[in-house]
């Protein structure tokens, strides 16, 4: 299954599954990150993270470790 780790700067995903638990689901889900929801990644650091998007127009960084539990389609 495909995460938002794996979505290329340049490309959007729509969300499928978020699978972040606790207090995190309900703080990526106040700022939008919910099943339907398109994101595009914007750009990627380095190394791999953090990992830039953008969600309803406006911009988030995600940790490698957050985007790995976002499953997109």
């Amino acid at each position: 299954m495909k995460t938002l780790k794996d979505v290329k700067p340049g490309q959007s995903a729509v969300v499928d599954k978020v699978l972040v638990t606790g207090t995190a689901k309900g703080r990526l889900m106040a700022m939008g990150v919910l099943k339907g929801a398109t994101i595009g990644v914007v750009k990627v650091a380095p190394l791999g993270d953090p990992i830039e998007v953008q969600i309803k127009g406006y911009n988030l960084s995600f940790r490698k470790s957050e985007a790995e539990q976002i499953m997109v389609l």
